[in-house]
This record gives structure tokens, sequence and C-alpha cells, in this order.
């Protein structure tokens, strides 16, 4: 046990910032700083690579923050994959840390970390091994799995950074940027569409051209993408402002108080990424299994599975089906399916995160307390605000869960013009970010602020 432990205190890291709380401008130039290494490294392409049977798969990489063929083609994969594994193990009482403690916290990231590193190298040599990514006669596939290795440690230090250093999370800043970039993409492209060399592929300007040239069908089928991207604009962001504010009053000082805000997100974005990185990572792993000759979840047509687990996990797009007259029954039980999928995985994941990320009411009854604060009306119990907080933020977790997976389910069957999934996160993502941004700016300002912020 002393051996595993010396392996997870010696793990790589970033080391925290040594003061309390960081300025605005030094927060901002981290994460920019992070944001443009994240780009420039999905353009450094890896040194002998043949064929890359990934590419193909550009809708995934969008989710998974990858750029298939690149250093950083594993994306986050490796790092969701590895918390998806310890909260199943954590929730389910195969493996129990006591979250309670520092060092029961501290154990836990450790290990987190290492499932990770684990499955950066996994991944590779599964990526490798089966195809996905070839290496050029007379190259050793070890060659490639380095590189892989290499990129996928770096992210998993960038995501640190930003943690630390930054706003918010490096793993949801890796997906914002990219589905941003798909998004301005098939919004605004002027250039012919692969399958319709008349037509632009972005959906403005092709809109306009299928218009001028008397095509209803394909001018649908823009608008309708254009369409369903606004309304899951709307719908997210109306969600991300609704909130429950439990009032509390500071014990010492009478006629002072504040409002402790419940989003109804309560648990934001993470379950989405959980679930939508399982998903991916398991079209992936279908493919590349069909690829070797070995079908076990699913067979493809192209890039989309058309039998087996991984066609279930597949959203089908009934607004396109429906503007094309070729929607069926079938396709309708699918959706439904699918959209159950995401319901379930993002209810439990949210149970998982709530207990594992110090979001459950024992928690943050804890951190009230510790801040001074109470009911008014009541004495200065921990049990008295853990009951009150009980009340509402388990129905907050399941009914956000429910919230985010619907939304999400919704946003792919309808077409939105990235992946339904990245849009949601992406809106959530900058609305949080935004938030968090506002407020980091709001204490520099006020200096009165930030004494009140930071006791």
């Amino acid at each position: 046990m002393a051996f595993f432990d010396d392996i997870l205190n010696n793990l790589p890291e970033v080391q925290p910032p040594t003061q309390k709380k960081l300025a605005f401008n030094e927060k901002l130039k981290w994460t920019m700083i992070t944001l443009v290494l994240f780009f420039v490294m999905g353009l450094v392409p890896l040194y002998g690579l043949g064929a890359n049977a990934l590419q193909q798969f550009e809708f995934l990489s969008v989710i998974l923050g990858a750029s298939f063929g690149s250093i950083i083609s594993l994306g986050i994969g490796p790092i969701v994959t590895g918390s998806i594994v310890l909260q199943l193990l954590n929730g389910s009482g195969i493996v129990k840390f006591d979250l309670t403690t520092h060092e029961g916290k501290k154990r836990y990231q450790g290990i987190q970390k290492l499932l990770s590193v684990f499955f950066v190298i996994f991944e590779g040599a599964i990526y490798v091994g089966m195809g996905g990514l070839a290496p050029s006669p007379g190259i050793s596939p070890a060659v490639l799995i380095f590189q892989l290795f290499l990129g996928g440690v770096l992210i998993m230090l960038m995501d640190e950074v930003v943690s630390k250093w930054g706003f918010g999370s490096g793993i949801s800043l890796f997906i914002a940027a990219g589905v941003s970039q798909s998004l301005v993409i098939r919004a605004f492209n002027p250039l012919p569409s692969p399958s319709q060399p008349g037509i632009a592929a972005g959906a403005l300007p092709g809109l306009i051209q299928s218009l001028s040239a008397g095509d209803a069908i394909t001018a649908g089928l823009f608008l309708a993408g254009i369409i369903a991207t606004i309304v899951v604009f709307v719908m997210v962001v109306y969600g991300q402002s609704m909130k429950v504010e439990i009032p509390l009053s500071f014990g010492r000082v009478r006629g002072y108080g504040v409002r402790w805000p419940l989003h109804f997100f309560y648990t934001s974005n993470i379950p989405v990424i959980l679930v939508a990185a399982l998903i991916a990572n398991v079209q992936l792993f279908a493919k590349l299994l069909a690829n070797w000759g070995y079908p076990l979840l699913g067979t493809f047509s192209g890039n989309s599975p058309v039998s087996g687990f991984a066609a279930w996990l597949y959203g089908p797009q009934i607004t396109r089906l429906l503007i094309t007259s070729s929607l069926s029954a079938a396709d309708i039980w699918h959706a439904l399916v699918y959209m159950a999928f995401m319901i379930v995985g993002a209810v439990v994941f949210s149970v998982f995160w709530v207990q594992t990320s110090g979001l459950d009411p024992r928690a943050q009854a804890n951190q009230m307390i510790n801040s001074g604060l109470q009911i008014p009306g009541f004495r200065k119990d921990i049990r008295v605000l853990e009951r009150m907080l009980s009340r509402y933020i388990w129905p907050l977790t399941v009914l956000g869960g429910i919230a985010v997976g619907l939304l999400a389910a919704l946003a792919d069957v309808s077409g939105a013009l990235t992946s339904g999934t990245g849009l949601l996160l992406t809106v959530s993502i900058v609305y949080r970010l935004y938030e968090e941004i506002a407020q980091q700016h709001l204490m520099d300002m006020n200096p009165m602020m930030r004494k009140f912020m930071t006791g």
C-alpha cells in the first residue's frame, strides 16, 4: 500500500497558485494560453502516420475534444473514461473513498489521474493496433503510441492548468473550443458541399442558394438545422438561469444575510460530458472492431452504424427524415431508445458526481457553516442545514440530469448544425464561464466585494 501511495504522490501535476485568489488578468492569461496551445497541438500531425481511418469520425472528435491524426487524437477521452470508471466503482461500493477528508479526496484524485494515464496508453494502443491510426511502412507502431501518450499527458496537464490557474476546467474549454469551431464552419462555410457541389456547405449561404434554385427540400433541411440550433441555445440559457435561492443569515451579524443559489442544472454539464464521451468511445471501438472483422458492437454503412448496440446509441435525425418523407415507426422507436439512454445516463452520472465532487448536502452544509452562515430562525447546527439542503439538492440533481439528458437527445435528433450534445455542452459551458468571469471581474473591481467573498 505504501508503494502504491508513493506512485500516487509522484504522478506529474501542475502546482496550484500560492495566493488564495488569482487576479482576473492572470486567470484570463492562462486560459487563453492553454486554448491557443490546444489549437496548435491539433495542427501537429503524428509523425509516421499512414492510413487515418478515424478521420471519418469528425463528428465524434468534437465531443472528445480531439483532432484525429494529430498529436491530440485521444483528446479528453482517457480523462473522462478514467472518471467514469472510478465513479462507477465508488458509486457501486466496490471501491470506497472517504471524500469528507482531505486525504480521501487526494487519494481519489490520484487514482483518477493514474486511471487516466492507463487509458491514455490503452486507447493509444487500441487506436494503432486495430488500424484506426496505422503507421506508414517502415515505422514502428510504438512510435505512434508514444506520440499519442505524449499528447494525452499534455492534455491532462493542460486541463490542470485551466482548473487551477484559469477559468472553468480544461475539459469543458476544449469541448467548447471544438464545438464552436465546428459550428462556425457549418453555419458560414461558403465552399461547395461534397455531396451537393452546386450548394454551399454552410447553412446560411446554402439556404440562400437553395432558395434561389427553388430546391425546397434542401432549403428546408438547412432552415431546420438553423432553427434547431437557435431553439437549443434559448432553452439551455433559460434552464441555466433557473435556480432555487436559500435565504441564509450571518450568525454574528444581525440584519445581514445572503441568498445561497442552487441551480436547476445542479451538476452543470458534467453528466452530459460523461455520457457523450461514453457513447463516442463505444462508436469508435465498434467501428474499429468492425474493420478488424469482429462486429461485436454493430455493423456500419459508411460512418453510420446500422445494427447492433452501436446503432441504438446513434441518434437518428428525425427532422431530416420527416422533411425527406422517409420517417418510419422504427426510426421513432430508435429515437426514443436513444433519448432514454441519454436521460438515464445523465441522471446516474449526476448522482455519482454529486457524491464525489463535494456537492452533496453534507459538504454544502459544511461550507455554509465555515462561512458563518445559518438558516434564519434556526440554531447553528450542521444537521439542520443538511436536512434542509437535502430537500433541494437531490431533487435538483435528478431533475437537472433528466433535463440536460433530454435537451442533449432532442438536439441530436432535431438535426442541429453541429452535434446536438456538443451544442448543449458549449452553451452551458460558455454561460457558466461568463458567470465565473463576471464574478471574478466584480471582485477585482470592488475591494469590499473581494473582502466579503474571500473572508
